[in-house]
């Protein structure tokens, strides 16, 4: 063979030393020959739309080009990337790395093949070179111009000026309008002008490697990123499209996802023409079919999308490459397609390695000089990602970067097309850079197991937005999950990141299709020993922390009312002026005061850790001062807390007379930033005041007298113990008030349930004895009534009340003799009597307070007529078993890939205790009021080998998980009632500090807590839902819970 003339790059022109690649062989291993022969020139489309023409061998793999084009780019991590085109039957295909080219393309010379973001990766952080972001950027870029990357109007804004920001720099009207009607981002571009230059002018002073990690941080929390959507139709008929992610496939009805089905859940994938059959693993809680069948517009189209799902599972869940099958001997079956390159883990694993030589680049378009960092020592493990408006959080972790390479043939030759004006992103010599990494775990968008914990999700699909919270940039509610960190602090290490992506607790294994039946593992990060920080260590230090972690979550809670539930308020003409001046004039001096709080209590923080003036820290070391200063200051919002009241009663008065209010708070409550019940988030004040009381009891226990901070501690003590003392009282009648509001609203057949004088007790399942046998039932325990429900089939999964039992004159009698029914007991009224059974424990606390409700009835004046105006009169005949058939099917019904349920409270208390077949308290209420606790765990499923960093908020008897702090709604939810709290035995093979198990049934999950001291909090508060309080532990806690 001839000598191939070599021609410049863009690197060589600017005298950057060519990228030499890296090497994926194993030790022992000699490198292919490259093939020989006659050259072929092919065109590549680059993402700045720049045209590059390559020559490469005629029977050269299609991985020989894609190394070329990656080593023209001097790309590191190329295999994130990919060569499309459009074959002969008009369908976009991926290049084949292992077949040769001209195998795949026809006519090479009329083809361009685009050069594209292939994989996407759930974070952006994992991308360590900025030349990689910046194409990433560039992507997002062209998706957005195409029209794949759909989002709202304010979003769209706010990608765009990021984008303008990494082009043109910091805002300038002019120059901004003149390059706006220069450049097109997004179809009718015209009407967001001025919503671009608004968020524009908040980016002053952002470098181009910012713009463009800001923008991927509000690009990967859209629904659409990275999405390819394929045309098909499931068994029914309905179009429908389907895609394939990191997480798994993924079903779409238009734009909008309406279905998932995870690696983990996923056995088998296949194709038989034009059928794209999903088999799923056995599961006894799944309503799906075993085997998943759709229907695509050809056979090549379906392989086509068959061949992306095995490129993808490959890439982001094994160990490694999956070997080549021996070729069989006489017959042949099914396609001899795998995958080929690195998988994330082996990228992640070279980038820890630190092996690779990173270089410089120049942006096109930018009038900005961008800097690619220069390359740490291997014993270095920070990642280049740029500064960022992100909080930081802190917690156990290990880095995780993601890198990956390519390699230089030898007989390659690039030149530039002729006719192409632009030119790919070329090298240039700058200062070193350094950046920071962003804090906290790599997490998808969950799905709870328990069919109790539902996200609300599915009924507010598509969310209203709304204003920004404080601390927020702009006005989007993408970014007040971006507020700036008030200390600037170093940023912490990552917590580990599993690449086992999907949170289901069941075995994870690889995915069986005809190519891939070989026991390769799933992949699964190699936890990397826990660098602890060098934090306190005293107990002090943790209380202190606990304010801090805590407040972030009642900042937040106070902003569903003032910013989201005041948005959607303004928006709709249906609450009087006057109820809106009383809310929102009562809560925002609270936001107000309690941001600057937070803010004080996290520098006070920072000075402890040494993170700033270090040479102060032992005079900062407390922080008693700053609660007793804080605590002190908050009696002048003494006057808005005693308007709490009024304005839980006016809201459920207003709602009472306005069928538009209703439907407004009613439509609120379904969406996912309001977690909890409306009216809950209007008691969050009074709750907080306890929360300060027993963190100054905690700090004042652990102090000596002779302490420096114990004198301000004792101080704060008793100036909040004087507030709570006042607003005690209230608090428990608004409690009772808020509570009988509630469960108004999951009970049929009620016109009077809310009275004054009446009280609640408990709710809870028993089993009811009937002509049938035992059936299900809700109970609900009031001081003056008893009232039995089923679960009916209606939209809102709502109880009917089948009977009431007036408590006075009632009697218990245990009648299990009787009966031949294990631990039952029957209630006999004046006017009827039933049986019911339950567990030995739920018994005991059905009696004790059956009992005490009938003693509080015989001391009143009699009973009072009518209780339940409305309710059905109780018959044990047809209509009772009908119910129940129907709750039986409503549990058990199957629904299709594309059914959505219709909005539901399917995840209040009322419903968790019906599948748990538990029940639970007033008292219990009470105490889970006191036991509120947030803050960063590491998570771990029962067959994962990784851990999960996540921010937990503990409430209302349940877990919400988060991404981070910043986050507006929590992304999964697990309740905990029912549930055993545990620590792992030796057998479990944790080996890690302060875990404690969680279980129910098959659903095993441990948290890691980062010391003993918040070890102990989680499971002190964890325990009280887990294990409800008796009636002899509620009188003793406080007098003021007797009814």
């Amino acid at each position: 063979m001839g000598e191939v003339e070599q021609r410049t790059t863009a690197g060589s022109r600017l005298g950057v030393q060519e990228n030499a690649g890296i090497s994926t062989l194993e030790h022992g291993q000699k490198m292919p020959t490259t093939p020989t022969g006659k050259l072929i020139s092919i065109k590549v489309q680059m993402l700045d739309d720049a045209q590059e023409a390559f020559e490469v061998p005629q029977r050269a793999p299609g991985k020989v080009l894609l190394d070329a084009v990656c080593t023209h780019l001097n790309l590191v991590e190329g295999d994130y990337f990919g060569l499309e085109y459009l074959d002969h039957k008009k369908i976009m295909v991926w290049l084949d790395l292992l077949k040769p080219i001209v195998k795949q393309i026809r006519r090479p010379k009329h083809v361009i093949l685009k050069f594209v973001v292939k994989f996407f990766p759930p974070d952006h952080a994992q991308l360590q070179e900025e030349l990689t972001r910046y194409l990433f950027a560039l992507q997002v870029k062209q998706d957005l111009a195409q029209g794949r990357l759909t989002c709202n109007d304010t979003s769209a804004a706010l990608l765009i000026s990021h984008i303008v920001q990494s082009e043109i720099g910091d805002f300038d009207e002019t120059i901004d309008r003149e390059h706006l009607a220069k450049n097109k981002y997004i179809p009718q571009q015209e009407a967001l002008e001025d919503k671009i230059m608004e968020f524009h002018r908040n980016h002053i002073g952002q470098t181009p490697a910012e713009s463009d990690f800001q923008l991927l941080e509000i690009a990967r929390r859209l629904e659409m990123y990275g999405i390819r959507l394929h045309p098909a139709k499931d068994r029914e008929g309905t179009k429908i499209n389907l895609a394939v992610a990191h997480t798994g496939i993924l079903v779409f009805q238009g734009h909008t996802k309406i279905n998932a089905f995870n690696w983990a859940k996923v056995r088998k994938l296949s194709f038989k023409r034009k059928r794209f059959l999903i088999k799923l693993r056995p599961d006894a809680n799944s309503s799906f079919q075993d085997t998943l069948e759709f229907l695509m517009a050809s056979r090549d189209f379906c392989k086509a999308f068959w061949k992306i799902c095995v490129e993808h599972h490959a890439f982001f869940r094994l160990f490694e490459e999956p070997k080549p099958k021996p070729k069989p001997v006489l017959f042949t079956r099914g396609s001899s397609f795998r995958f080929s390159g690195r998988t994330q883990k082996q990228v992640l694993d070279y980038v820890k390695e630190g092996g690779h030589k990173k270089v410089q680049f120049e942006r096109k378009h930018s009038k900005i000089h961008s800097i690619r960092s220069l390359t740490a020592k291997p014993s270095e493990q920070h990642s280049e990602v740029p500064k960022q408006s992100c909080s930081f959080t802190y917690g156990d972790g290990a880095d995780s970067p993601a890198v990956q390479s390519c390699r230089q043939g030898k007989e390659l030759k690039v030149s530039v097309e002729d006719g192409g004006h632009h030119t790919s992103p070329s090298l240039k010599k700058s200062p070193e850079k350094e950046g920071r990494r962003l804090d906290g775990a790599v997490m998808e968008a969950m799905e709870e197991e328990e069919e109790v914990a539902k996200d609300r999700s599915q009924h507010s699909r598509s969310q209203t937005q709304q204003p920004s919270t404080a601390g927020s940039l702009t006005g989007s509610p993408h970014l007040s999950e971006l507020s700036i960190n008030s200390q600037g602090g170093p940023a912490m290490t990552n917590a580990t990141l599993s690449p086992n992506l999907s949170p289901d607790n069941r075995q994870a294994s690889p995915l069986v299709s005809p190519l891939m039946n070989d026991q390769t593992g799933v992949r699964t990060d190699d936890e990397e020993e826990v660098r602890r920080k060098r934090f306190p260590t005293d107990k002090a230090y943790f209380i202190a922390k606990e304010v801090s972690t805590t407040e972030r979550t009642y900042l937040k809670d106070l902003e569903v009312i003032t910013s989201w539930f005041q948005s959607t308020v303004s928006k709709e003409d249906c609450m009087p002026e006057a109820l809106k001046n009383l809310i929102f004039s009562n809560f925002e001096p609270l936001h107000k005061f309690h941001t600057n709080f937070l803010k004080e209590i996290e520098q006070r923080l920072a000075l402890w850790e040494g993170r700033s003036n270090a040479h102060l820290k032992g005079d900062y070391q407390r922080i008693g001062d700053v609660m007793l200063k804080n605590i002190q200051n908050m009696k002048q919002l003494t006057v808005h807390l005693r308007k709490h009241t009024e304005v839980l009663v006016e809201l459920e008065n207003g709602i009472k007379n306005s069928r538009k209010l209703e439907t407004l708070c009613r439509d609120f409550e379904l969406q996912k930033v309001c977690y909890l019940p409306l009216n809950t988030f209007l008691l969050r004040p009074l709750h907080r005041l306890m929360h300060y009381k027993q963190i100054m009891e905690r700090l004042c226990k652990h102090y000596p007298p002779n302490h420096v901070d114990f004198r301000d501690s004792r101080a704060a003590l008793a100036e909040i113990s004087e507030a709570v003392a006042q607003l005690h009282s209230s608090m428990l009648k608004m409690e009772n008030f808020q509570k009988l509001h509630e469960l108004k609203k999951d009970l049929i057949g009620i016109d009077n349930l809310v009275i004054p004088g009446r009280e609640f007790i408990r709710l809870g399942s028993l089993s009811k004895l009937s002509g049938k046998g035992l059936q299900q039932r809700m109970f609900f325990l009031f001081n003056d009534v008893l009232l039995y429900t089923s679960r009916g089939l209606t939209a809102s999964n709502q109880f009917k009340v089948h009977g009431q039992l007036p408590l006075y004159g009632m009697m218990i009698e245990e009648s299990e003799d009787e009966w031949g029914v294990p631990h039952c007991f029957t209630l006999r009224g004046q006017h009827q009597s039933i049986v019911v059974a339950a567990s030995r424990t739920e018994m005991d606390k059905w009696t004790e307070d059956i009992q005490m409700a009938i003693d509080l009835a015989e001391n009143c004046n009699g009973p009072t007529p009518e209780f339940l105006g409305g309710s059905p009169p109780d018959t044990k005949s047809p209509e009772e078993s009908t119910v129940d058939q129907e709750s039986e099917d409503d549990l058990n019904a199957s629904r299709t890939s594309l059914e959505r349920q219709a909005p539901h409270r399917g995840n209040t208390t009322v419903h968790v205790c019906w599948h748990r077949n538990t029940s639970v308290s007033m008292v219990d209420f009470s105490i889970a009021v006191e036991n509120q606790l947030s803050g960063n765990l590491l998570r771990k499923f029962k067959n994962s080998n990784g851990w999960q960093k996540l921010w937990v908020v503990f409430t209302n008897f349940c877990m919400f998980f988060y991404k981070s702090h910043q986050d507006n709604h929590p992304l999964a939810s697990l309740p905990l009632l029912g549930y055993s709290l545990t620590i792992p035995s030796e057998s479990e093979n944790i080996h890690k500090d302060y875990v404690f198990k969680l279980h129910f049934k098959s659903h095993v999950y441990y948290f890691r807590a980062e010391s003993e001291y918040t070890f102990e909090r989680w499971m002190e508060v964890i325990r009280s839902a887990t294990s409800p309080a008796s009636r002899i532990h509620v009188l003793s806690h406080e007098e003021s819970h007797t009814y």
